[in-house]
């Protein structure tokens, strides 16, 4: 959005996410132009991590670097204490702002990152093709695994809580990195955290669990927690719903790709996911993953518009 690249502009995108006016003028920029049916808060998923004193940048064209990677018990013992509430007060500050700001029937979505995708980040340093580092530490040092899994599942439960009670109507765990598991070793030494984590969000919140490359993962993922999951582009809508069963709804699952094909294709490949749903209640439709920085802006309305009229014909 131009909007978004003026702001850029003129700050970085740390300093952005600190801005509490600021993230909520996006926030609600976005919702306003695109006409969506739920705003999500500006942030990002590794804020929690710079409290704890690992040296988070963010480079651009690079994404975030950590300076101080944790890769041993006595690291993990020298992460800072983070208290949430005053450590990343800002976030809620944004989401309290935007909540006065967006209609009151318009739903706001809080979120943070999973704790194997924060994790991995503090392990690897940064982003990882393979995740080495991450998986060496799950394989031979499972106890400081399980350490640092207890301490990231505290701070990611505690900072959830605050933006619902800040405002947030729901909220979504993005588990981005995840796919990188084999089902052996999801069940082993991510399962049991998300469910702590999960279980320790207000009652009564839906939440939304998210990953990518997680075709193979979406029965353990559904396990681990959630009322909705969250699908990728890689696994058709109606096939995972039928696995994951009518427990839980679903989210998804256009391939973001799409985006820069020309309107008519968008609209049909919205439809044949709209079909794939069959009008069943519990889906909510979305992109498989975020759109990518070059989409046209144009494009990603047009969906938004698409799929109103077709959903409408669909749901009447």
């Amino acid at each position: 959005m131009k909007e978004y690249r003026d702001v850029r502009a003129k700050i970085g995108f740390l300093e952005l996410c600190k801005r509490a006016d600021l993230a909520c003028e996006v926030t609600v920029t976005a919702v306003e132009k695109l006409g969506v049916d739920a705003a999500i808060i500006f942030a990002d998923l590794l804020l929690p991590l710079e409290p704890m004193g690992v040296g988070l940048r963010y480079e651009r064209g690079d994404g975030p670097i950590i300076e101080r990677p944790v890769r041993s018990p006595a690291d993990i013992e020298r992460l800072r204490p983070v208290a949430p509430e005053v450590d990343l007060d800002y976030v809620f500050a944004a989401v309290k702002l935007a909540r006065a700001a967006l209609r009151p029937d318009l739903p706001l979505i809080g979120f943070a990152g999973a704790p194997f995708t924060l994790a991995s980040y503090l392990v690897e340093g940064g982003a990882s093709r393979n995740f080495e580092k991450t998986k060496s530490m799950m394989y031979r040092q499972p106890a400081a695994w399980r350490r640092l899994m207890a301490v990231l599942c505290d701070v990611t439960a505690r900072y959830l809580n605050s933006q619902i009670a800040a405002g947030a109507a729901a909220v979504q765990l993005f588990d981005s990195w995840v796919g990188c598991l084999s089902q052996a070793d999801y069940r082993d030494f991510v399962l049991p955290h998300t469910q702590q984590l999960v279980s320790a969000i207000e009652p009564g919140t839906p939440v939304i669990h998210f990953g990518t490359g997680t075709a193979h993962l979406l029965e353990l993922m559904r396990d681990a927690g959630g009322d909705v999951i969250g699908l990728d582009w890689r696994v058709g809508l109606a096939e995972a719903w039928a696995r994951l069963g009518s427990q839980v709804a679903v989210q998804g699952n256009l391939d973001p790709v799409v985006l820069f094909a020309e309107p008519p294709e968008i609209r049909r490949r919205a439809d044949l996911i709209l079909q794939e749903a069959a009008g069943r209640p519990g889906h909510i439709f979305n992109l498989g993953h975020g759109v990518l920085p070059e989409t046209p802006f144009d494009h990603v309305k047009y969906l938004v518009e698409a799929v109103h009229e077709l959903g409408r014909r669909l749901y009447a």
